[in-house]
């Protein structure tokens, strides 16, 4: 098999490809124009975010086997079209998941206890005790959207804690021993903290407006490391200037560009208060983005190749 490498990622992913019979082609700078006139060569397509695999694309793949997607989510990807066309999608949130759960336990404790704020004043002289109380996460509800791969792995981190843990998914029977499935009701009444772990789809894009904020009965702390998009950026800030929500924790932000490798050029208002909130977290889309992870991420694309071609 001929398999075009079209993001850089760990160099395993050559090498056991390599190992297996394939022949490696890699080409990290031709526009998506100049691949498209080429992937008809090609039975692979290994990809991170750098462009969108639309249908277009996949027209022109004429002899395209697989798409890896080194990453959780397939939004950059027409899928139901190259499921439609016998495409094997492989992506790998087993690879991030445990990284991303980390990612999310500590934005929350750093948020809870002020860890930003309070290293930025003591870095600049200030040294204000009473200013930077914390919050202890013991006794808390902390309520999990998405209970896949993702909820799972924040779940679990969350064992050593004095904590009840609830989860919300459109899929029912997905709730195990480290989380409890509740409906949105008991959901939105009982959790002080609400994490975001969906994929982008039609049905999740917005998700967290200005209703599903007001529908809760207390003061909750937010986090993101799902999808920009799944937040409305207007309608958190006004939840957080309201005091609806008592900070936030974002790894991914609304004005993402689809290739989440570069920042979004224009600075909407919302996200200039954003940039000064003090109880406001930002990190630039690296929940899943460890060493450790690169690896991993690399391996489940290999492995899953493996087992369906090999």
């Amino acid at each position: 098999m001929k398999v075009l490498h079209l993001d850089t990622n760990h160099p395993l992913l050559i090498d056991q490809f390599a190992a297996l019979g394939f022949e490696n082609h890699e080409d990290y700078t031709s526009s998506k124009e100049e691949i498209e006139n080429k992937i008809h060569e090609y039975d692979g397509v290994v990809i991170r975010s750098r462009f969108t695999i639309d249908q277009q694309f996949l027209d022109k793949a004429t002899n395209l086997k697989f798409i890896g997607r080194v990453g959780a989510g397939l939004e950059n990807i027409d899928s139901k079209y190259a499921k439609q066309k016998d495409i094997f999608l492989a992506s790998a949130p087993e690879g991030n998941r445990n990284a991303v759960g980390e990612h999310t336990l500590g934005m929350l404790l750093a948020l809870m206890n002020k860890l930003t704020k309070a290293n930025r004043e003591v870095k600049k002289g200030k040294w204000d005790r009473e200013g930077n109380r914390g919050d202890e996460l013991d006794g808390k509800t902390v309520g999990i959207i998405g209970y896949g791969n993702m909820g799972k792995a924040f779940a679990k981190k969350l064992n050593g804690f004095e904590v009840e843990v609830i989860c919300y998914d459109i899929i029912g029977g997905v709730g195990d021993e480290n989380a409890r499935q509740v409906g949105i009701m008991e959901f939105q009444q009982k959790s002080d903290v609400v994490s975001l772990h969906v994929p982008q789809t039609e049905s999740t894009i917005g998700m967290i407006n200005s209703e599903f904020i007001d529908g809760f009965h207390k003061p909750f702390w937010l986090l993101n490391t799902a999808r920009g998009k799944c937040v409305v950026t207007k309608d958190l800030v006004q939840g957080l200037k309201s005091g609806k929500i008592s900070g936030a924790g974002l790894d991914v932000l609304e004005y993402e560009k689809k290739s989440f490798e570069n920042m979004f050029i224009q600075k909407p208002k919302a996200f200039k208060y954003l940039r000064k909130a003090k109880n406001v977290l930002l990190t630039p889309h690296v929940a899943g983005w460890t060493k450790q992870s690169k690896e991993k991420l690399a391996q489940t694309i290999v492995d899953k190749v493996k087992e369906r071609f090999c």
